[in-house]
């Protein structure tokens, strides 16, 4: 998908108060910048961030990092965030490519939200369930490695699944159908898209 160009988008984005700017600075010590030892929760590819808005509101004990690659989509959460009042959420313009140069040893869950399924055998590694990825992510986790996945795509999801338990991950829990399986669910935009369409959503959650 083609992402349209906003004028201005970086500099609106670095006015944020939301906005971490040179967050690699902060690598192993990202407490310090929320000023508390509460467990951080990251979202990779937060788009528009309904999802990482709507979690920071609902659990006030967890700090929250939204991670996107693009700027043209995250000054869509900046302009949501304009007038909310929230003191457990950060916003990360960054590439996940290089996320072990961002964290140490500090993120207790990670979200997966309908990453792009890249579906092109010779794309698979810049999947982020594929197992180079995973070998990022062992960098970054504090204790237990914790990853929720949701995505509407099937061939995206089998093949996460199987990355994750040859990568020695157990699930935790699995939806073949998360709309039907669960209530008061908090949505990404392009899970509302989706749904509205009839999708079914998929949802597993791991741990090792």
């Amino acid at each position: 998908m083609r992402l349209r160009h906003i004028k201005n988008a970086d500099q609106d984005i670095k006015k944020s108060k939301y906005y971490v700017d040179d967050p690699e600075s902060y690598k192993g010590s990202f407490n310090k910048l929320f000023n508390n030892k509460k467990p951080i929760h990251l979202e990779i590819g937060m788009g528009k961030g309904n999802f990482i808005i709507e979690m920071a509101k609902r659990f006030p004990d967890i700090n929250f990092i939204g991670l996107e690659k693009f700027d043209s989509v995250l000054v869509k959460a900046v302009e949501k965030l304009e007038s909310i009042e929230l003191d457990n959420l950060k916003l990360i313009w960054y590439d996940a490519a290089t996320i072990d140069n961002l964290f140490d040893k500090e993120i207790d869950t990670l979200y997966l939200n309908f990453s792009d399924p890249w579906p092109k055998k010779r794309h698979a590694k810049r999947r982020l369930t594929h197992e180079s990825f995973l070998e990022k992510y062992d960098k970054i986790f504090k204790n237990t490695n914790n990853i929720i996945m949701k995505t509407d795509n099937r061939k995206l999801f089998e093949y996460s699944v199987k990355s994750f338990t040859d990568y020695g991950y157990k699930i935790e829990d699995i939806s073949l159908d998360l709309h039907s399986d669960e209530v008061d669910i908090v949505e990404t935009e392009y899970e509302k898209k989706f749904t509205k369409k009839g999708n079914v959503i998929y949802k597993v959650n791991v741990n090792k």
